[in-house]
């Protein structure tokens, strides 16, 4: 009876999420016919993105990934990288593939090489979670030259804002290896060496290799084409939320956003006008972080808030993720609260490293007048300092705690 009740609520609230979701297209189709020339300048600015920034950047990584996965090299470093994979990260060696790529590469390709790991029974279900929650990064081409040079046109903050990006989800990283330790399900390793560990490695990529009678011609264009249709999945989802955007705010949606969004942030020292950008950015990074770059705020903040939009990495590339995963059984929960865990980290990892990269500017935002470095009170700096190691421990205890209760939960 239990069972049965346990069952009944679970369609229930699977009926109310349709609906709901149901309701949602409703009024967005609505919006659409109402406003036709919002959808249309919201669509442009969405294919212009992806057409000039995003196919031609991942359009090379796509395919050699899976020129690199048909040709066994993932399951070479799975038996090469194994014993450093599995005591850092608790994910097996051919983790060390997924987390080459996406730190290179960019959001969302993470999530497809993982969705492969799992779908051809190279990793756990919650190893691929763990996988997915760190390895997806914004892209580093993005970061050093559209952000820093194109918004800023300061290539020194470049670095500030990729070193936080990659330190906090390598962070994170470290701390997703208690995630769902009690997991049952288990994959095989490797049979027990006879012979030396790069030997092994060869040899396993050499069997899968034979086990793969395409000709290079066949598995060159498969690679081409399951690329290209990824990219126009990715596409797709770009202009829809570049549509959205535009027309939540012509609705004042994004006002809306901005100032429950200030509940928290003004009490913190944030700039009123950085909102909107922090608000914008909860939907699509690209443009979260152009707003950032023209917010008529402290340079500190503007580099902050870019580290965090760019960790959060918006609901638009959430739905690529969750389409790349969506023939698995691999959650998006664990996923999303990692990326709530990456924003508060990077945020402060940003403001660490601006604080000790660039003394003057942050002394002169944090006072408004032209003063000296040598100036600052040093004890000041060592508190700031402390508050931020607090506040990163307690959100890596956060995160720990929630996501062993998610892990607990049946989906």
């Amino acid at each position: 009876m239990i069972i049965s009740n346990s069952n009944y609520f679970r369609s229930h609230r699977n009926d109310l999420r349709r609906l709901l979701w149901t309701l949602c297209a409703l009024v967005f189709v609505i919006s659409m016919i109402t406003n036709p020339r919002l959808v249309f300048d919201g669509a442009l600015t969405g294919l212009t993105a992806w057409w000039n920034i995003v196919f031609p950047a991942l359009l090379p990584f796509f395919i050699v990934s899976e020129l690199l996965m048909n040709f066994g090299v993932v399951h070479f470093m799975g038996v090469l990288l194994e014993p450093v994979m599995r005591p850092l990260f608790n994910v097996p060696g051919a983790g060390s593939f997924v987390m080459a790529i996406g730190f290179s590469s960019g959001y969302p390709i993470g999530s497809m090489i993982t969705a492969r790991l799992r779908s051809q029974g190279l990793c756990t279900r919650v190893e691929a979670e763990r996988l997915m929650s760190f390895t997806n990064n914004s892209s580093p081409l993005f970061m050093l030259a559209a952000v820093a040079v194109g918004m800023f046109n300061n290539p020194s903050l470049g670095w500030i804002i990729a070193g936080a990006h990659y330190l906090s989800n390598l962070t994170l990283g470290f701390a997703l290896r208690f995630y769902a330790r009690s997991d049952t399900e288990y994959i095989p390793g490797s049979p027990p060496r006879n012979r030396g560990l790069i030997s092994q490695a060869f040899a396993t990529a050499l069997q899968v290799q034979r086990k793969d009678n395409r000709p290079l011609g066949k598995v060159m264009g498969d690679a081409v084409r399951n690329a290209v249709t990824n990219l126009l999945n990715i596409g797709g989802f770009i202009i829809l939320f570049a549509v959205i955007i535009k027309l939540l705010t012509n609705a004042g949606c994004i006002s809306t956003i901005a100032g429950w969004l200030g509940i928290f942030l003004l009490p913190l020292g944030f700039s009123p006008e950085i909102l909107p950008a922090l608000a914008s950015g909860l939907f699509e990074m690209t443009i979260g972080s152009k707003l950032a770059s023209e917010a008529a705020a402290p340079l500190l903040q503007q580099v902050v808030a870019i580290g965090m939009i760019l960790a959060w990495s918006g609901l638009s590339v959430h739905a690529q993720v969750a389409g790349m995963i969506s023939e698995t059984d691999i959650r998006m929960t664990p996923f999303i609260i990692t990326r709530v865990a990456h924003s508060l980290l990077a945020g402060l990892y940003t403001y660490v490293i601006f604080l000790c990269c660039n003394p003057l500017e942050t002394a002169a935002t944090a006072t408004t007048s032209a003063i000296k470095w040598q100036d600052v009170s040093v004890v000041y700096l060592n508190m700031q300092l402390f508050l931020c190691f607090i506040i990163s421990l307690l959100t890596i205890i956060s995160l720990g705690i929630i996501l062993h209760l998610v892990s607990r939960i049946r989906f």
